[in-house]
């Protein structure tokens, strides 16, 4: 059994003691970080690579729920991790389960509740796990029947959709996300896996106006809206759908350039 990556935020040092001995006594967990505050989280937490996180609620500066939006902003190179809120205040659950967490337990916490974490974490990890390899052979298949070929006209590809394929026209694409050994291509509220890497979409599809903005991103020029600064000073392009792409340090100038237009 492939070992369960933990990573542990609190701000009460005797409250992550307890968390430790309970997750090193747990069969198939490794404990792979901690952090005493949410600033020790988001600095140590990417090159840890956790599959979850327990992340206390109440803590200085930066909460479980302000870590949740910072979390989700950082550029992981697969799936980011499960979350589960560790907090003394049961008056939060709503607002945790609202956040998309996986789980929410009560301080102090039993070892019989953890055990039912961890079973819950592991059981969503399988699930993502057996989607992912779905969509693959799904795709490898319609690869096989060339469903996947361009059309006449370069700016149109067929892709897979939940009905069958269906042509698209790339200049209705407003950005395209890397996703493993696939692009997604967002199309408004709709969005298509197709096979092949990030760097191959951005440089077939950058006759048509798309720029890489990020390692796992690359945007439709013409549907750009807004260049916005985020909360932590990073920078974000809103698409006309209200989409936010986030912009990574080593883009900034090609976006930048790109929002100057040409020189006159």
């Amino acid at each position: 059994m492939t070992p369960l990556r933990v990573f542990m935020c609190d701000d009460e040092p005797l409250a992550l003691d307890r968390l430790r001995g309970m997750l090193e006594g747990a069969p198939g967990v490794e404990l792979v970080g901690e952090a005493l505050n949410g600033r020790e989280l988001l600095d140590r937490v990417l090159p840890a690579r956790p599959d979850l996180v327990f992340l206390d609620i109440e803590m200085p500066q930066l909460d479980g729920f302000d870590l949740i939006h910072a979390l989700a902003r950082l550029d992981w190179p697969g799936e980011p991790p499960l979350i589960v809120f560790v907090t003394a205040h049961r008056e939060h659950a709503a607002e945790a389960f609202d956040s998309g967490a996986l789980d929410f337990i009560n301080k102090p916490v039993r070892m019989g509740r953890l055990e039912l974490t961890l079973s819950r974490a592991r059981t969503a990890l399988e699930r993502t796990e057996a989607q992912r390899r779905m969509t693959e052979l799904l795709l490898q298949i319609e690869e096989l029947k060339n469903l996947g070929t361009r059309s006449g006209d370069d700016s149109q590809i067929w892709v897979r959709t939940a009905t069958g394929t269906a042509k698209i026209d790339m200049r209705a694409v407003e950005w395209i996300e890397a996703e493993g050994e696939y692009v997604r291509l967002h199309v408004g509220a709709v969005s298509h896996l197709r096979r092949g890497s990030l760097s191959d979409a951005a440089t077939e599809f950058g006759p048509l106006g798309f720029l890489r903005v990020h390692r796992s991103a690359a945007v439709n020029t013409a549907l750009v809206a807004a260049l916005e600064k985020g909360s932590w000073g990073n920078l974000l392009l809103r698409m006309e759908s209200g989409a936010a792409v986030a912009v990574g340090k080593k883009y900034r100038g090609a976006v930048q350039a790109m929002i100057a237009g040409p020189a006159s």
